[in-house]
């Protein structure tokens, strides 16, 4: 458990710190590459991601302290997991810098109304993530179990067993028509067939050590999309 006071107040000034440091990364990687502030798709992606993820850190700095400590925890144990997250940052970082070239040489021609659909599945994903972390406070950055780590079968977990994935993918797939790039999905497209691969590592881990799960995965059947796998 976290100790209250010292530690609390730490992670809040980290927290603090790394969130408009995310903000300020972003932005450079979307504006210095479109070379204009005009990239109005731009400035709606950050506004549909950075608000609610902020009111998330602050929600869950007062009720659930422990999940964001575990959410700033990077270095993966598993082999796998380590390949399949280089890769994946790998194709994240240049499908987040083509949609800026996008706006600045005029590749696509996504219309206003799917831009707008776009960071309305975007806030859908975070909405979709934030009851996955209110449901389950286990819910780390990195795949391991922890000693006193229960199977979670409530709220998105009764309907399928890696509901925050889905909510992942719900942005991916959404963010390069959010940003006005057609030609960004060839590079977030293989983001999220690499999630499909870290699901099937993770559930092997969670079957070899977490108490009670192959119970589970007989009672609720699907992984990502129910009816369908």
């Amino acid at each position: 458990m976290m100790k209250k006071g010292t530690d609390k107040d730490k992670l809040k000034k980290t927290i603090f710190l790394l969130f408009p440091l995310a903000i300020i990364v972003t932005g450079l990687m979307l504006f210095l590459p479109a070379g204009s502030l005009n990239y109005w798709q731009a400035w709606l992606f950050m506004v549909t991601l950075f608000i609610p993820f902020f009111f998330l850190a602050i929600y869950f700095l007062k009720h659930d302290p422990e999940l964001l400590k575990r959410r700033m925890k990077f270095k993966e144990k598993e082999a796998q997991q380590i390949l399949i997250i280089k890769l994946a940052n790998i194709f994240f970082f240049i499908g987040f810098l083509i949609p800026g070239f996008d706006y600045r040489f005029g590749w696509s021609n996504v219309p206003v109304f799917l831009v707008v659909l776009s960071n309305l599945v975007i806030f859908a994903g975070i909405l979709l993530i934030f009851f996955v972390y209110k449901e389950n406070s286990y819910t780390s950055r990195i795949i391991h179990v922890e000693k006193r780590q229960k199977v979670v079968t409530t709220g998105p977990y009764s309907i399928i067993r890696h509901p925050m994935y889905l909510g992942v993918i719900m942005m991916f797939i959404s963010i390069p028509t959010a940003l006005g790039s057609y030609w960004a999905l060839l590079f977030f497209i293989p983001v999220i067939a690499l999630i499909f691969f870290r699901t099937l590592n993770e559930e092997k881990v969670l079957l070899r050590d977490l108490k009670g799960y192959a119970k589970y995965m007989q009672k609720v059947k699907y992984k990502l999309v129910p009816g369908v796998w």
